[in-house]
């Protein structure tokens, strides 16, 4: 394992039940995130595929939505302490400890990966893998929901995100990203979340053809 993920890994262990407590209900008070979920959870269902994964779901809120969205969804993070939280938090639902670039999922199962700021901490030239590995297990017609800060500038950002080091990204880079992978991006949604560090929130919809 890479040492940023063993520093990201502890760094999210060390925080569970506060990161629980700000983000359980955040989506209320954002109402265009929100929104893409729901589109996002409607088009899978579309598929006839229910299968979903939340990867990097932490405390297992989006994993919860998902499943009150209709789909059979199961959350994926690399914080034991996450999986052991969103467990007790959502007995009846599926969490396990994975990395993202090696899912323990087969080939072409889901119809949806939704990846809502879970690769944030993880280096540029890093993200290419991930984002095969994602791909790898979606089925022909699904969709990758991602989301992650926004920002205006020609290349990504490192910034100090209150748990690990973090980056922003040019949606249209990332949606380069996304073509190399084998992708076809079909939404895009950025807003500006009033954040002090100016970053934009930004949504990207992908389906694998």
């Amino acid at each position: 394992m890479l040492s940023h993920q063993d520093e990201t890994r502890a760094a999210y262990d060390g925080v569970v039940d506060l990161y629980a407590s700000m983000f359980a209900n955040r989506l209320e008070t954002q109402p265009f995130a929100r929104n893409m979920i729901g589109t996002f959870a409607e088009l899978v269902r579309a598929t006839g595929n229910l299968r979903a994964v939340d990867v990097g779901c932490g405390p297992g809120h989006l994993t919860a939505m998902l499943h009150d969205l209709g789909l059979d969804a199961f959350g994926l993070d690399l914080s034991p302490a996450m999986v052991d939280h969103a467990r007790r938090a959502h007995p009846a639902l599926r969490f396990d400890e994975a990395r993202m670039e090696a899912l323990p999922v087969e080939d072409g199962a889901l119809g949806g990966v939704l990846a809502h700021y879970s690769m944030i901490h993880t280096p540029p030239e890093e993200l290419p893998v991930l984002l095969a590995e994602q791909v790898r297990v979606l089925a022909p017609g699904g969709l990758l929901l991602v989301s992650f800060f926004g920002t205006e500038g020609p290349k990504p950002v490192r910034f100090d995100h209150k748990v690990a080091p973090a980056y922003s990204w040019p949606a249209e880079q990332f949606a380069a990203m996304l073509t190399g992978a084998g992708l076809v991006t079909v939404a895009r949604l950025l807003h500006d979340p009033a954040s002090e560090r100016g970053f934009l929130d930004t949504h990207l919809l992908a389906r694998r053809p």
